[in-house]
């Protein structure tokens, strides 16, 4: 059974009819929230980042939220490959220990699942910032969520109301959660300097501040980004940011559906500035809280140069569970850790399947197999 399905926005299905599809044709790479989702990534990240991507010279804007940004930070390594398994190996074998609450059992307390985080963060880059932040071609965009008016402060009686506000809000249009919670992108600078670099999209879309990622700012940010809540605590008053707690990035930007590249067409040789988004599913979700709005679903103009990478449903119907990992396993093998990590690596496995049917469509891309986004 074929694993993969690729999908491309109107330019650049073009693109890749005319040109195909090289490595010096992508400006950006995508990589959305989602949590264990991102673990089915790995594979792919460590073909593109590993071998591919070399066979160019272009700079090319690494945007993440989440686990997203932690996979592109990792693709700024020195040792990627080394970095990606890391990555795997960490969050797969990863406990969460169940705590006792009212005489029932409950994951553990935000704070100890923060701390968690921090160490694996700092197991990773604690002595790494400096490369990821220099690369000579990567430009990595960290997205964060910050808390505006009740959510400017972590703390419980704040951040229910909150929250409950912040979904109201989105329910009835989108653009007003900017109320509640706005967009901060951390993003690296080609020169290594105090301003951020340019966005490779545009951010007027809802409400956007762009910060400059630094060594100061790298770690609390990363943190930020992957910080859950109610699963992690908010992280306050980041170095060089606005004050206020920040989230996870996927709270304003789940799937990333943002503007990429607007208004720039292709050159004559074919160097497209294509977005290439390694993708667990076809759908680009705007923020978290309209997984359940089916409308925001839809594509857009939006995502014309992209071309995204997904599992097929039916490939995935064949893992254990027939369902990607996700965070409710942590919930389903409360008190199973050892089944957890062995339906995750059987899963993550299987993901090198992914990989392998990309490099063989790259060595002759196959138009016929590319479907409209």
């Amino acid at each position: 059974m074929q694993a993969l399905n690729i999908f491309a926005g109107p330019a650049a299905l073009q693109h890749i009819r005319t040109h195909g599809l090289l490595p010096q044709h992508v400006g950006a790479i995508a990589a959305a929230a989602g949590g264990p989702k991102g673990l089915m990534l790995l594979r792919m990240d460590r073909l593109l980042f590993g071998d591919w991507l070399k066979g160019s010279t272009q700079p090319v804007h690494l945007v993440g939220a989440s686990i997203g940004a932690w996979r592109m930070a990792t693709a700024c390594l020195d040792n990627a490959l080394a970095g990606f398994e890391l990555l795997e190996q960490g969050y797969i074998h990863g406990e969460m220990k169940p705590r006792k609450v009212g005489g029932k059992w409950r994951l553990p307390h935000p704070a100890d699942v923060s701390a968690s985080f921090t160490r694996n963060l700092q197991a990773c880059f604690g002595d790494k910032i400096e490369t990821v932040l220099h690369h000579p071609r990567y430009r990595l965009h960290v997205f964060t969520s910050r808390g505006r008016h009740l959510l400017g402060r972590d703390t419980l009686w704040r951040s229910v109301p909150g929250y409950l506000a912040a979904y109201a809000t989105n329910a009835v249009h989108r653009p007003a959660l900017g109320g509640w919670l706005e967009r901060v992108v951390f993003s690296s600078s080609a020169a290594g300097g105090t301003q951020p670099g340019p966005l490779p999209f545009d951010a007027s879309d809802y409400r956007t501040r762009h910060v400059a990622l630094t060594h100061s700012n790298f770690m609390p940010a990363m943190q930020a980004s992957g910080s859950i809540p109610f699963v992690l605590q908010g992280v306050h008053d980041i170095p060089g940011a606005p004050r206020g707690a920040y989230w996870d990035g996927g709270l304003t930007d789940y799937h990333l559906h943002l503007r990429f590249f607007q208004g720039q067409a292709a050159p004559a040789n074919g160097a497209a500035p294509l977005v290439l988004y390694p993708h667990f599913q076809q759908a680009v979700v705007p923020g978290w809280l309209d997984k359940q709005w089916r409308g925001r679903h839809r594509s857009t103009s939006a995502l014309d140069h992209m071309v995204l990478l997904a599992p097929k449903p039916e490939w995935v119907a064949n893992l254990p569970n027939a369902k990607l990992p996700d965070r409710n396993d942590f919930k389903t093998h409360m008190h199973d850790h050892d089944g957890r990590v062995a339906i995750w690596t059987q899963a993550v496995a299987a993901s090198q399947q992914l990989a392998d049917e990309f490099a063989q469509w790259l060595q002759k891309p196959d138009p016929s197999r590319v479907q409209a986004l």
